[in-house]
């Protein structure tokens, strides 16, 4: 049996192959406004009052107190073409005028959260719970409203680069 370090990296090879959309979390409040490039969401369930997603969240993300506090967040789904948006959220590029922000164009959505107009689709959400499970919060959100862009392809990233989706 391999050591602890063995796994991590083992886990961390085979979760490279989990292509998965790339999103930026976004939320705006009394906390402020801050948001983050995420892989980790997805629904929970179309059914109940309301939809439900999730999201996670590093605990060292400076966004995260915010959407703890604000109590909302925007998933918002990348499109191809939309590299530069990921790798500025993502902190991988500096932001243009030392502002994240100033690299995208915002709608304010129901929650006060900014979602990004040219998202391929954004998913305003209330913020119902959060837990912090190792190095990461698990947030879960009440959808408030969906925002659904006309066309586009979706934007993946997986073995630790973008890729592209190809139609069958």
């Amino acid at each position: 049996m391999g050591s602890c370090d063995d796994l991590k990296a083992e886990f961390l090879e085979g979760m490279s192959r989990a292509a998965a959309s790339v999103s930026v979390v976004t939320t705006d409040g009394p906390a402020g406004r801050g948001g983050v490039t995420v892989s980790a969401m997805t629904s929970i369930s179309a059914d109940g009052e309301a939809p439900t997603m999730l999201t996670c969240l590093n605990a060292s993300s400076s966004a995260l107190p915010l959407v703890l506090e604000n109590k909302c967040f925007c998933i918002n789904v990348l499109r191809l073409g939309q590299t530069d948006i990921a790798d500025v959220f993502s902190s991988r590029r500096p932001p243009p005028g030392g502002d994240k922000f100033n690299a995208v164009k915002v709608a304010v959505m129901d929650t006060g959260a900014p979602g990004l107009t040219e998202a391929l689709v954004s998913f305003d959400c209330r913020l119902i719970s959060a837990e912090r499970h190792g190095t990461h919060h698990i947030c879960i959100g009440a959808v408030e409203a969906v925002r659904v862009s006309p066309d586009g392809d979706p934007l993946l990233y997986g073995m630790r680069r973008y890729l592209r989706a190809e139609a069958h």
